[in-house]
Order: structure tokens, then sequence, then C-alpha cells
């Protein structure tokens, strides 16, 4: 293994116990208060995904991804994909960040979600999450995960469950 892709691992590890502490953190606080209600959004979504095939690295390919939401969200995504690992027999990985503008049932503002990817052998598993403390305007203090479905005529749509503090 070369020594920047040690130093990459070592920086993902470091990231990952952050994250990983924050959510900790995040859940004793919240488990002190009382838990808002959880609420759901669905809808279709339109996605692009722009491959950077010049940005290629050992097997790891990135791209942008261009996302407009519909139904209880309303608003546009701006956000990169990596992928790796991607073999004959179906595996591989996928990690991504987005950030979503617009309405959330009417309140306006922005959030960040990341997605974890893992197919093992076609089997997919993946975990859409805000990342904490990345709402803004009416949507600060948002948490959730989204749940991502691909129809047989290629169609998307999700289902959002978060929660939001109550309005004042």
């Amino acid at each position: 293994m070369r020594s920047n892709q040690r130093a990459q691992l070592v920086i993902l590890g470091i990231v990952f116990l952050i994250l990983t502490s924050s959510t900790r953190a995040q859940t004793a606080t919240q488990s002190s208060k009382e838990s808002p209600m959880i609420q759901h959004a669905t809808g279709p979504f339109d996605v692009k995904m722009i491959p950077q095939d010049d940005k290629a690295v050992d097997g790891v390919t990135r791209m942008l991804i261009d996302k407009q939401y519909h139904g209880d969200l309303e608003g546009a995504a701006k956000g990169q994909m990596l992928t790796g690992g991607m073999s004959a027999d179906k595996s591989g990985a996928y990690v991504a960040i987005e950030k979503f503008t617009g309405t959330l049932h009417g309140r306006t503002g922005s959030f960040v979600l990341h997605h974890t990817g893992i197919m093992t052998r076609g089997k997919p598993d993946l975990t859409i999450l805000v990342a904490p403390d990345s709402g803004s305007g009416q949507l600060a203090r948002i948490s959730g995960k989204m749940t991502i479905n691909i129809a047989a005529d290629g169609k998307h749509s999700y289902d959002f469950e978060y929660t939001l503090p109550a309005t004042q």
C-alpha cells in the first residue's frame, strides 16, 4: 500500500471517529430532552450523474450529482460521489455528499445528506443520513434518514423520515 493510500485511510478513520462520537453525543443530548415527532416526506426526484473520468484514480471514480426533488421536498441538490471496487460480480461501494436547498413541507432552508452504499453480489445496502447540524434557515436542527426507491421503469422516488424542532 502506498503512503498516499495509508494517509488517506488514516484521515478517513479520523473523520469516521469524529462523526461517530458526534452522533453519540447528539443522541445522548436528544434522549435527555423530549423527542420531536417523526415526520415523513415522499415524492419523486430526477437525478443526473456526471462522470469525472479524468479524475479516476486506481479504480475510484468521481461523479457530480445534480438532483431535482419534487413532492414534499421541493428544490435542488448538488453533490459529489466516489465509487470503487465495482466488480463483475456486481459488488462495490460508493459514498456521496449532496446539499439540498429548497422547501420541506413548506419550510425553507438547506441541509446535507451523506450516502454510504455497499453492493454485495447484487444485494444493495444503502444508508442516507442528514449530516448533523447541517440544516439552515427553517430547516435548522433537522435530523433524519432517507430511502431511495427505483421503479422498474428507472424512475426514482424518496421516502424521507425526519424530525425538526417545532416552529416558534
